[in-house]
């Protein structure tokens, strides 16, 4: 199993103005993806959801595919 990516650097919170960050994580139908296939804890997981969703509804990621 793969270790979580915010843990291994040491990254404390996921800003959701970091759209190349987010991007890492969403699939091409701007799904977010399993965290099975990514690797990301659970917290880290919650936290990414959350950063996802406001980076929607802020206009800078996209809620369906274009």
């Amino acid at each position: 199993m793969q270790q979580c990516f915010f843990c291994s650097q040491n990254i404390k919170d996921i800003d959701y103005k970091e759209v190349e960050v987010l991007k890492r994580f969403i699939s091409s139908q701007v799904k977010i993806i399993n965290p099975k296939h990514t690797g990301l804890c659970a917290k880290h997981e919650r936290k990414l959801a959350q950063a996802v969703k406001r980076a929607r509804f802020m206009g800078l990621l996209p809620y369906v595919k274009e």
